[in-house]
């Protein structure tokens, strides 16, 4: 009888392991699967958490990025040799018709045979005719999706008297790019203007701040206080013929809210600033 009763007791005892283990494994399938979705031909694939976000300065107004097998080309300018050894563009968004924005001659020298522009009329109106049938074409406040990225075009344009000409509203775009989840504000050349401090839920803003065609670093500072992104990049802060203090930048804006990280990067890596 005792044999027995130590049996009973041992099988009892050894199911509940099983039973343990079962679930175990339950929930290990459940978790390895838990960012599997149902695709338009019912077929199951995984989706990955997403690609990392590559931001790569090239110079002053000119950036890259790099998001899994995309590459987007941000006022490109300084030639084929600045954009050495990147993956040739998918998209191509240009802010304004300044030479510091919009430069044939570096698009003529670029591979751009895959590539999308997003452009404001006026560039469009000045673009070379092999590219007019690459374009779309955004007016403030308009926006697109390609390449599985939200592209929205934002005023972007002077506010101060004696610069009102530099920029005037309505000519040029800003850009938010929404690329997986995060939301990419590039501000292009503008001031402090109210569509900027009234933006939402920014992760990264790139924000310009030169003298005089932009703003100064007091009023980039004001703004981004406003908005409030997760992090901002200081870039375009070369002037004529002072170059911004970005270190000022970044204390006003770190005594103002220090849950905003000020980003340094290199604009200009062949200069001595």
């Amino acid at each position: 009888m005792k044999k027995k009763k130590l049996l009973v007791l041992l099988l009892i005892f050894s199911l509940s392991f099983a039973c343990k283990d079962a679930k175990k494994s339950e929930k290990e399938i459940d978790s390895s699967t838990e960012n599997v979705e149902e695709t338009a031909d019912a077929k199951k694939i995984l989706k990955t958490k997403g690609d990392e976000i590559k931001i790569i300065p090239i110079e002053h107004a000119t950036a890259v990025i790099e998001w899994g097998d995309v590459s987007i080309y941000i006022d490109p300018t300084g030639g084929p040799l600045a954009f050495k050894n990147l993956k040739t563009p998918d998209l191509i968004l240009i802010t304004d018709i300044h030479g510091d924005h919009f430069n044939k001659e570096t698009l003529e020298a670029l591979d751009v045979s895959k590539a999308k522009f997003v452009v404001p009329q006026t560039v469009a109106d000045e673009m070379l005719n092999e590219f007019v049938g690459k374009l779309e074409v955004l007016a403030n406040g308009s926006n697109i999706e390609l390449n599985g990225i939200s592209i929205e075009a934002v005023p972007m344009y002077n506010l101060r008297e004696e610069a009102k000409d530099f920029h005037v509203k309505g000519r040029g775009n800003g850009y938010i790019l929404t690329i997986d989840g995060q939301r990419i504000y590039f501000s292009g050349d503008t001031e402090d203007i109210p569509e900027m401090r009234s933006l939402k839920n920014i992760d990264k803003a790139f924000v310009c701040m030169n003298l005089p065609y932009t703003m100064t670093v007091e009023s980039a500072a004001s703004a981004v206080l406003d908005f409030k992104p997760k992090q901002v990049y200081p870039y375009h802060y070369r002037g004529r013929p002072d170059v911004s203090n970005v270190e000022i930048f970044k204390k006003l804006v770190d005594a103002g809210n220090q849950d905003i990280e000020v980003v340094q990067l290199d604009w200009y890596p062949n200069e001595d600033f």
